[in-house]
């Protein structure tokens, strides 16, 4: 198999598992970068299998806390609510999702949107991690007036549900699918880590419906003369999505998103420019 075919999907796997959890939107960045390094598979069956990499590495890392909820289940009202919640949050996107998907990749994946995107969603980000992030008390005050959610259990169900709505934004390539969730809980009062972690919780259901019907639509354009490439993307998006898993919480309590903010910034002004000249 061509050397220079193996890199170019390596690259792209290693970004889909490194992106697809912090607020920088996997699918602008494979769009932009497929386009720039001449990456193309039919109807993008590549990166609809990789996904799979990327939901196994958050579903592999949190496996502890899942079976902990599952197993409480029958008799924990608490983590009933949870699991509902999350369903709640994920309801909007499976509707909108099911019904228009095919007319949102026929119509706005392009990487002249999702540059748009990556630079309007970079600056939303940098006013919300300013204005929207953790009360600060001055020394000698008592507790804020309104303290922000910081356990992902106590988010109730309208909450969750208007978060849903907001995950729905990011059927618009560069957006990103953690970034409008993320906003959206912290500006329902959320902490940052959790509007983070439920971003996390939110995504396994989502992501796992995604697969499933994008492999539903996509199964006949499958090769086995691409199951090298495919099994090479697959590893490399699970262990850059689990690296970042078990890393990004700690990050966000300790420095909220700014980097994110600019990264998106960056990356999608970079892109204006590269389409600007090359095409």
């Amino acid at each position: 198999m061509d050397l220079v075919l193996i890199a170019k999907a390596l690259v792209l796997a290693v970004v889909e598992g490194a992106t697809e959890f912090i607020p920088v939107s996997s699918t602008g960045h494979q769009l932009l970068i497929g386009h720039f390094i001449g990456f193309h598979s039919p109807n993008n069956t590549f990166e609809v299998l990789i996904q799979l990499g990327a939901i196994l590495a958050i579903l592999f890392a949190y496996f502890g806390k899942l079976w902990g909820i599952a197993t409480a289940l029958p008799n924990d009202p608490r983590a009933r609510r949870f699991v509902l919640a999350v369903l709640l949050a994920f309801l909007p996107a499976a509707i909108i999702g099911g019904l228009f998907s095919k007319y949102i990749k026929l119509y706005l994946f392009n990487p002249w949107i999702v540059c748009a995107t990556l630079v309007a969603g970079g600056l939303v980000l940098l006013v919300i991690d300013d204005t929207v992030g953790e009360p600060k008390a001055a020394p000698g005050d008592g507790p804020t007036e309104h303290p922000r959610k910081t356990d992902v259990f106590e988010f109730s169900l309208p909450m969750a549900f208007k978060i849903g709505l907001f995950q729905c934004v990011a059927m618009i390539p560069g957006v990103s699918r953690s970034g409008a969730t993320i906003v959206g809980a912290m500006l329902m009062g959320a902490s940052k880590r959790s509007a983070t972690e439920f971003s996390f919780y939110l995504a396994m259901p989502t992501m796992a419906g995604a697969f499933a019907k994008d492999l539903l639509d996509n199964y006949k354009n499958l090769s086995s003369n691409d199951a090298l490439l495919i099994v090479i993307g697959f590893v490399a998006a699970f262990i850059s999505a689990l690296i970042v898993v078990r890393t990004v919480l700690d990050y966000v309590s300790r420095h909220g998103f700014w980097l994110f903010a600019w990264w998106r910034i960056i990356v999608g002004s970079l892109g204006f420019a590269g389409l600007i000249i090359f095409g």
